[in-house]
């Protein structure tokens, strides 16, 4: 069409020649249309020429793509259903979960807790519920190794990939598609034994890392960007070769870090779990004519089963072990069977997941103190302040004050014991317990001898009170000159101590 187009414009062009050069002799004449036409000629050449190159490189990339719709064939293949003849059949094909169900109790939960249920079933995809059935996310479809157990999750970014030509720090930047949430993925993984991922990066004059600068790095499972390209190492920029020793210059930890401008590979298996899968992939630095860079990303696999060994201790116990109905459960504590609330619609790693509920160790919000006197006191309705706090666990004692603040709602065990001094003219000395300024306790020592005595007092009481609640003790009632008696022998003490919370406020179940 354009070389068509440009006859018709040397057509236009002739006319206008015959037009101005009138004035010219034929032999003039003829000899400029013969220049003229050399001209023109020369242009269509050239024109031509460049339009066969467009054509070999069209040729070209048709040959590339019927290259990669051969490796999807054989990428589709691999799924383990060689009836499949493309990806998008397979999902849509792919049987629902509840078939899966017919006549079994449950999905599995990984492909090695369905091995082990049934180790005559072959290789393929199967449903899986890594974060339980019937709660959290839909479960997922994934390829089961029967022969190993392990578990794959299949993404969309397999095959090897060009990142074209850009200067920038991840300025080719790659979202990677899983056939699986991100929380199904994190559930697998909390129940694997061991989780990887493998990646491989075909370089020509494109670093990682050059001078200090990142140009590429991948996102872990929480959007964080990472700069180790194998190994478990996050802190460190590093790849494969890098842990063996063995890059192409051995001042550098990547062999795509190179100066050489000659093909290059860095390829390694990413191993920390607690931060896969990949989520993105970003590189950067390939502006020279000369540099290229492919990357191909396993998938993300996860084999083996944490195993609980003996009582539970944990909530993550218990849900390694298959439970996923919410509630309280009964573990093993450091020295004795507890009390424990599970959240079983959270992950291990979400806040709120657990909550420890016992009995004198309540270790959701642990609350206790003990504090003593060392000078005497004398004054009526007011605070008693305490000079000395020995412990104060929880912060809820204000020892200058005098008064405790309750945390937490539920059942507290209060105890103060003291001594008063009652001249010889005899007395008495009444020491009471308040809450929010209400007498609940009281305890009295008196003589009436005729001579100077120490006497000795205590007051127990076990409240149930409300989070925000004042209590504190406090003189009602004494007689002339007796004083509550404190030196620095301090026998003056007042402790107490969360015995119990209640669970329906502190839980907010």
């Amino acid at each position: 069409m354009t070389r068509f187009l440009m006859l018709i414009h040397f057509g236009v062009w002739v006319l206008s020649f015959s037009t101005n050069c009138a004035s010219l002799s034929v032999e003039d004449q003829l000899q400029q249309i013969r220049e003229n036409y050399m001209q023109i000629k020369e242009i269509l050449a050239e024109r031509e020429t460049k339009w066969e190159a467009k054509v070999t490189q069209l040729e070209t990339k048709v040959t590339r793509l019927e290259a990669i719709v051969k490796n999807q064939e054989s990428f589709i293949n691999s799924f383990g259903n060689e009836k499949q003849t493309n990806f998008k059949s397979s999902l849509s094909n792919r049987p629902h979960p509840e078939s899966q169900l017919a006549g079994k109790s449950a999905i599995f939960r990984t492909c090695d807790e369905s091995r082990s249920a049934n180790s005559s079933l072959s290789s393929g995809m199967q449903w899986i519920d890594p974060d339980g059935q019937g709660i959290g996310d839909d479960p997922i479809y994934v390829y089961c190794d029967m022969t190993t157990g392990s578990t794959s999750i299949l993404h969309d970014s397999e095959l090897k990939t060009d990142v074209g030509h850009c200067a920038d720090p991840g300025c080719y930047s790659k979202a990677i598609n899983y056939n699986a949430t991100i929380r199904q993925m994190t559930a697998l993984a909390e129940l694997s034994t061991e989780c990887h991922q493998s990646i491989r990066y075909d370089c020509v004059a494109a670093p990682l890392t050059i001078n200090g600068m990142d140009y590429s790095w991948w996102n872990d499972r929480n959007g964080n960007p990472q700069y180790f390209w194998s190994g478990s190492n996050a802190s460190a920029h590093t790849c494969q070769c890098g842990i063996e020793h063995t890059c192409v210059e051995s001042f550098i930890p990547c062999n795509c870090d190179s100066g050489l401008q000659i093909s290059l590979v860095d390829s390694g298996i990413i191993t920390e779990k607690n931060v896969l899968p990949v989520t993105r992939l970003n590189f950067g630095r390939t502006i020279l004519e000369t540099s290229s860079g492919q990357h191909t990303l396993g998938r993300f696999e996860c084999t083996g089963k944490g195993e609980v060994a003996g009582m539970p201790s944990s909530c993550q116990d218990l849900w390694r072990m298959g439970h996923t109905l919410s509630g309280l459960y009964s573990v093993m504590g450091t020295e004795m069977i507890e009390s424990v609330y599970c959240d079983f619609t959270r992950l291990p790693n979400d806040a709120g997941f657990q909550k420890w509920i016992g009995y004198d160790d309540v270790k959701s919000l642990p609350t206790y103190f003990y504090v003593q006197k060392s000078k005497s006191f004398n004054l009526l309705s007011t605070p008693i302040p305490f000079e000395i706090e020995k412990l104060n666990m929880g912060d809820a004692m204000n020892s200058t004050s005098g008064t405790f603040t309750v945390p937490r709602t539920g059942i507290y065990f209060f105890s103060f014991t003291g001594i008063g001094v009652i001249p010889s003219s005899g007395g008495h000395l009444d020491v009471a317990l308040l809450l929010n300024g209400n007498e609940v306790g009281r305890a009295q020592c008196n003589d009436f001898t005729g001579k100077v005595e120490w006497e000795m007092y205590s007051l127990q009481s076990t409240l149930h009170v409300h989070s925000g609640d004042k209590i504190w003790l406090e003189i009602p009632s004494m007689g002339m000159g007796v004083v509550l008696q404190d030196t620095s022998l301090h026998y003056t003490h007042f402790n107490g101590w969360l015995l119990q919370e209640d669970i329906s406020h502190s839980l907010n179940v």
